[in-house]
């Protein structure tokens, strides 16, 4: 039987260090770039976020269909991350651009900008989530990958913490930046651009250095249609017991991380740094954790 080697267990790894650098800096950035630099009211852009997981509902098992209907001599899955690698890093950095325009033609760009930014993130994401179960029909080599999965998720939200706000200081002009984080949108535009581009290298990597072992049904020839297909699904029970339990654990994520920026800076402390700091001691105890 054929073993997983190190670095196919590094390179998927690296999926979703990427992945998740991206999903923090919009989880607990996104919204102080909305309100404070772009102009954005926050009831205007929490509207935008509840319309968009919406249809991100909608969009993810949708993906899902395709990915397995998908065959290409690079398998299932890994093609999707090779694709959606350069697409994931410049929709990131346009939704972090900020056109001089008037506030309604600002919201539409945000709309826009961001409903995008979260479909490409599901074209990398649905697939590289499917691509554990056909890299090795051995269990114990799943549970290992799952394993390094975890870890460079929290390493990619430890790098997050560590370089995005001097990254926006680097960037800045003037007197801004220092202990409270930059409101200089071209500074803001620039650091996600270096933080994509890493993104990008990383998701190159990880279609590099994996491999689909399992060769999974050829859905392509599946003659049920993919209305019957949601049709099984939502008569699953057990399926939307853990909807339900993801729900659940999306809306605690999204608001803890949504407002911790803002709470940590008025309340406990008035630097962002200090708030940092707090947020990647706690991801070392999540690393020690999972390691």
């Amino acid at each position: 039987m054929v073993r997983i080697s190190f670095r196919e267990k590094l390179g998927y790894g690296l999926g979703d260090m990427a992945s998740s650098m991206f999903w923090k800096i919009f989880g607990m950035y996104l919204l102080f770039f909305y309100t404070k630099v772009f102009g954005i009211s926050p009831a205007a852009a929490g509207t935008m976020f509840l319309l968009t997981r919406i249809w991100d509902a909608v969009n993810d098992p949708m993906m899902g269909l395709i990915a397995d209907r998908t065959h290409t001599r690079w398998g299932k899955y890994r093609p999707y991350i090779l694709w959606g690698a350069i697409p994931f890093a410049l929709i990131g950095i346009m939704t972090f651009y900020t056109p001089d325009w008037g506030e309604n033609a600002k919201l539409a760009y945000a709309y826009v900008t961001y409903t995008f930014m979260m479909m490409v993130y599901t074209v990398v994401n649905v697939p590289y989530a499917s691509l554990l179960g056909v890299m090795s029909p051995n269990p114990k080599d799943r549970n290992t990958l799952s394993s390094y999965r975890m870890f460079f998720a929290y390493i990619g939200s430890f790098i997050t913490f560590m370089v995005l706000q001097p990254l926006v200081d680097a960037f800045s002009s003037g007197t801004q930046g220092g202990e409270q984080i930059s409101t200089q949108p071209q500074a803001w535009t620039a650091a996600v651009a270096v933080i994509g581009g890493f993104c990008a290298l990383l998701f190159f990597l990880c279609f590099r250095w994996t491999k689909e072992r399992v060769v999974a049904a050829d859905e392509s020839k599946n003659k049920a249609s993919a209305g019957k297909d949601l049709k099984l699904l939502f008569s699953n029970k057990p399926w939307w017991i853990l909807l339900a339990s993801g729900v659940a654990a999306l809306l605690f994520n999204s608001i803890r991380d949504g407002v911790a920026l803002f709470y940590f800076s008025d309340y406990v402390t008035s630097t962002f740094r200090t708030a940092a700091f707090g947020w990647t001691v706690g991801t070392i105890y999540l690393l020690v954790g999972q390691a």
